[in-house]
């Protein structure tokens, strides 16, 4: 169970997030418009968490990898999961944006 919770917040990883975006990993921002529109990490794809099911569409490759974000990691670990209900197979927990782009 803590595995399982510690795996959706993407705590304890030690993911290679710049591997995965040169790998050709969509980086995902599940804030609002408004909160994207203040500052997002360049190329990253906005989808509101709440809209996210009604747009899978635009995610087209479900073998793609996705890193999720948010300003917290609360609705990025959200979107992780609605994603990996919806069969995607490599989505990762990205957490706060400004904390991944430092990651990149």
């Amino acid at each position: 169970m803590i595995n399982t919770i510690k795996n959706l917040f993407g705590i304890g990883s030690k993911t290679d997030y710049a591997q995965l975006v040169k790998e050709g990993a969509v980086i995902l921002d599940v804030r609002s418009k408004g909160e994207f529109e203040s500052g997002h990490i360049k190329g990253s794809v906005n989808i509101p968490v709440d809209q996210l099911l009604s747009n899978l569409s635009k995610l087209k490759n479900k073998e793609q990898p996705i890193i999720t974000c948010c300003a917290s990691g609360m609705r990025s670990a959200s979107a992780k999961s609605i994603l990996i209900t919806s069969g995607f197979t490599k989505v990762f927990n990205g957490g706060g944006w400004s904390s991944l782009q430092n990651k990149l």
